[in-house]
C-alpha cells in the first residue's frame, strides 16, 4: 500500500532474501552485456573517427551510467523491494508515473527487449546450425521458453545460471582483449588519428549520437533493483553491486575497445558491421569468427537470463498494489516465484518475435527509458527535501552533483531522440499514454475493492 505524502513505504516482505553480493553484482553485468559490445564500437567509430574521441566516448557514457547508478543505489538501499523504478517513481511523485513505466515496460522495453535478444540469439546460433528465418524464429523463441520454465523453479537455480554465464561472458571479452593485443596484426599506428581532425563544433552532433549508442551499450544496470526484495542484507549490497557492475563493464568495455582498434584501426572500425568478429578474424584467422560467434552466443543467453529473471517482479509489484491483472500478484509457495508473470512475460515476448515488431517498438520507445531513468534519479532529490530525516543505508555519492548531471545527460539524449526523429517519438509517446486510461481503469477496480 502506498504511504501518506512525506513518509516512505519500506516494506521488505514479498519473497525471501537469498540473493548474494555476488548474484546481484552478476545479474546487473549479465543484464548490461549484451550484445551491444560486439556492434556498437563500430557505430562509434564511424561517428567520431579518432582514437581520443572514441575512448572519451565510451568513458562518459560509463561515468554517466556510474553516475545514475550511484542515485538509483540510494533508493534501492531506501526501499529493498521487489519492482525497482516502479516502486520509487511511485512514492517519489505519484502513483500514475510508477505505473505508466511498469505498463511501457511490459508492453514494450521489458518485453522488447526480451525479444530482440533472443532473435540476435538465434542470429548466431545461425553460424552453427543453418536456420532459414522461420528457424531463427523458432530457436528465439524456443530460447525465452527455456529461460522462462528455468526461472520458474526457484531464484537460486536462475541465480546460479546467471552466474555461470555471465562469467563466461567477461572471460570471452577478456580473451577478445587480449588476442587484440598478443596475436599478429595489432599496431599501435591504429590508433591514428589521436585528435580529430574536423572542427570541435563540426563534431558536436556526431559525438551526442556516438554517446547515445554507447549509453545504450550500457543498458541494463538497473536490472537488479527489481529483485531488490531478494537480496541479502540490501542495505549493503544493493548498492555495491551496482557499482561494482558498472565498474566492472566500464573496464571491460574500454579493454574491447582498445583491443578491436588496435588490431582495424579507427577507419576499419568504423566499417565494419561485424567489429568484434572482424577483429577477431584478424587476429587469429577464420576461427576468430567462431569466437566471436560463441561469445555473442553466450552473452545474449545470458543477458535474456537477466531480464527474464527480474523484470516480472516488476509486474508483481504493481498487481500486489491492485494496479494491474491480480493474478499477476501470485508467488509459488513451493518455487517462490511469481510463475503467472513469468508466463504472461514470455508469451508476449514470443508474440513480439513472431511479429518482427519489437525493433520497431523500440524505436518508438527508446527515448523512455532514459526519460524515466532522469525521473528516478530526480527522485532521489524528492525524497531528500520531503523526508530529509529517513534512515539512508547508503547516501548517494557526490549529492547534489551526481544525480543532477545524470538527469542533465538522460534529458539531453531525451531531446536529441525527439529531435532526430520526432515521428517515433511522438508513436512512442502515445504507447505510454496509453496506460493513463489503464491506470484509472485499475484504480477505480481498486478502490471498489
Amino acid at each position: 500500500m502506498t504511504e501518506p505524502a512525506g513518509k516512505v513505504s519500506t516494506t521488505v516482505d514479498e519473497f525471501p532474501r537469498k540473493l548474494s553480493l555476488l548474484d546481484a553484482t552478476m545479474i546487473n553485468v549479465g543484464s548490461m552485456i549484451g550484445s551491444g559490445i560486439f556492434i556498437v564500437p563500430a557505430t562509434v567509430a564511424a561517428l567520431v573517427p579518432s582514437s581520443s574521441m572514441v575512448m572519451l566516448v565510451w568513458i562518459l557514457a560509463g561515468v554517466v551510467s556510474m553516475f545514475g547508478a550511484l542515485a538509483v543505489a540510494e533508493l534501492g538501499a531506501l526501499m529493498p523491494r521487489a519492482g525497482g523504478q516502479y516502486v520509487y517513481l511511485r512514492e517519489a511523485y505519484n502513483p500514475l508515473f510508477g505505473f505508466l513505466y511498469g505498463w511501457t515496460a511490459f508492453l514494450v522495453i521489458n518485453t522488447g527487449s526480451i525479444a530482440a535478444i533472443a532473435v540476435t540469439f538465434a542470429t548466431y546460433v545461425n553460424y552453427f546450425l543453418p536456420l532459414d528465418p522461420a528457424g531463427t524464429k523458432l530457436v528465439a523463441i524456443a530460447s525465452v521458453i527455456l529461460l522462462t520454465i528455468i526461472n520458474c523453479f526457484g531464484i537460486r537455480i536462475g541465480a546460479i545460471i546467471q552466474n555461470g554465464f555471465t562469467l563466461l561472458k567477461i572471460l570471452a571479452l577478456v580473451l577478445l582483449a587480449l588476442l587484440a593485443f598478443v596475436a599478429g596484426g595489432g599496431n599501435l599506428e591504429h590508433f591514428s588519428p589521436i585528435l580529430p581532425t574536423s572542427p570541435l563544433g563540426s563534431l558536436a552532433g556526431p559525438f551526442a549520437l556516438a554517446l547515445i549508442a554507447a549509453l545504450f551499450a550500457y543498458d541494463g544496470w538497473i536490472e537488479v533493483t527489481y529483485v531488490a526484495g531478494e537480496v541479502k542484507d540490501p542495505n549493503r549490497n544493493l548498492p555495491r553491486s551496482l557499482f561494482i557492475s558498472t565498474l566492472i563493464v566500464i573496464t571491460l568495455y574500454l579493454l574491447t575497445t582498445l583491443g578491436v582498434m588496435t588490431i582495424l584501426g579507427i577507419e576499419g572500425m568504423g566499417k565494419a558491421p561485424l567489429v568484434a568478429s572482424d577483429a577477431a578474424v584478424r587476429a587469429v584467422g577464420p576461427i576468430g569468427a567462431m569466437l566471436v560467434s560463441i561469445a555473442v552466443i553466450v552473452s545474449t543467453f545470458g543477458a535474456n537470463n537477466g531480464f527474464i529473471f527480474t523484470c516480472p517482479r516488476l509486474y508483481f509489484a504493481m498487481a500486489k498494489e491492485g494496479l494491474f491483472f491480480k493474478w499477476l500478484a501470485y508467488v509459488n509457495p513451493k518455487y517462490q516465484t511469481p510463475i503467472p508473470s513469468l508466463i504472461v512475460q514470455a508469451l508476449l515476448s514470443c508474440g513480439l518475435i513472431l511479429s518482427g515488431t519489437f525493433d520497431q517498438l523500440a524505436t518508438y520507445v527508446v527515448f523512455a527509458s532514459f526519460f524515466f531513468y532522469a525521473m528516478s534519479a530526480g527522485a532521489v532529490i524528492v525524497l531528500r527535501k520531503r523526508n530529509p530525516d529517513a534512515r539512508r543505508p547508503y547516501s548517494t555519492w557526490g549529492y547534489p552533483v551526481t544525480p543532477v548531471v545524470f538527469i542533465l545527460f538522460a534529458m539531453y539524449l531525451v531531446g536529441a531522440t525527439i529531435a532526430e526523429n520526432p515521428i517515433d517519438a511522438t508513436v512512442g509517446l502515445g504507447i505510454i499514454l496509453t496506460g493513463v486510461p489503464a491506470y484509472f481503469y485499475w484504480k477505480s477496480r481498486k478502490s471498489l475493492s
